[in-house]
């Protein structure tokens, strides 16, 4: 198995007024491909900033990153930005969704940034809408939809690109206890079609559909196990 991630001793400093705060102090941390992760931690933990970083929104202060073979961690905002769009489908606990913008026009908004023209972006976001049960809503708007109906408009947006990794930041958290195992469900799919994915969380039971779990404690690796058991989600519910 190639690995898709490989950070080595990475740190990351704050300065506030005359205080530093060590948000990552020597992180090490290897993910194959079509592994599927979670990230847990108390807050304070690191997990953010760690996220931030895989996400290429942020760079160390010290240490490396190798992601899909290219070094990241020095590159500017505008080569993140490409890197971002290209291998990384995002998933936020709030969607972040516009609330004008239809279905089909939300989940289509990475790949015009990737200069793809009107009529293969809505026929691949339309496929993607498909792919999470969302065929029969491609046309309405967010304030339209339930909020798993939302989500899943939030996880197609992440996928039309068809990038290397998701990375889900809490993404069950504005959601009830049914929905959010339909979700991790649909995460299972993803994962099953040759995804990457890193959810980010502080909910033992959703890190607990993931097949490994990395534990963060004051900007630290605490733990790093294989979940022997792998809580999977029986009926989807499109």
């Amino acid at each position: 198995m190639s690995s898709i991630i490989r950070l080595s001793e990475i740190a990351k400093a704050y300065q506030i007024g005359t205080e530093t705060i060590h948000a990552l102090r020597s992180v090490s941390l290897e993910i194959f491909k079509n592994e599927y992760v979670a990230l847990m931690g108390p807050s304070g933990s690191g997990k953010s900033t760690l996220m931030n970083m895989l996400g290429c929104l942020d760079t160390p202060s010290d240490g490396e990153y190798i992601l899909n073979g290219l070094s990241v961690a020095r590159m500017l905002d505008n080569e993140l930005a490409e890197v971002r769009n290209k291998e990384i489908g995002f998933v936020f606990q709030t969607f972040n969704l516009l609330p004008r913008s239809t279905a089909l026009e939300n989940v289509a908004l990475p790949l015009v940034y990737s200069g793809i023209g009107k009529k293969e972006r809505n026929e691949r976001a339309k496929e993607v809408l498909e792919q999470v049960g969302l065929g029969d809503r491609i046309h309405h708007k967010p304030n339209e939809l339930s909020g798993g109906q939302r989500q899943r408009v939030a996880i197609a947006r992440a996928l039309v690109n068809r990038p290397a990794i998701i990375l889900a930041d809490e993404p069950t958290g504005n959601l009830d206890s049914k929905t959010s195992v339909e979700i991790m469900g649909l995460f299972e799919e993803i994962h099953r079609s040759g995804n990457t994915i890193i959810v980010v969380t502080h909910e033992e039971d959703i890190a607990q559909h993931a097949h490994r779990i990395v534990r963060l404690k004051d900007g630290l690796v605490e733990s790093d196990m294989k979940n022997e058991n792998i809580r999977t989600v029986l009926v989807h519910n499109a």
